[in-house]
């Protein structure tokens, strides 16, 4: 791939990279920094960036059972 510009901070970068999506759309990034910055979710109570799997509640994400407790969610935990 040719130097392309990343769509998070705009540096454009010889080593910039695509990301496919299932409907065939395309991202470009430089960095795995960028492209965590515009696709992680994010946690419904902290706020930070859900880089791993997370506890899922109906439509709401977190990034760990503490995070889904101290929203209400019962049962919530982490995989040990």
């Amino acid at each position: 791939m040719e130097a392309a510009s990343c769509e998070t901070c705009g540096n454009t970068y010889e080593k910039a990279f695509r990301i496919l999506s299932a409907d065939g759309g395309q991202r470009v990034f430089d960095s795995f920094e960028c492209a965590i910055q515009a696709l992680a979710p994010v946690c419904a109570h902290c706020r930070c960036r859900i880089i791993g799997h997370g506890v899922e509640n109906g439509a709401r994400i977190f990034c760990c059972a503490h995070c889904a407790k101290a929203s209400g969610v019962s049962g919530a935990r982490d995989h040990v």
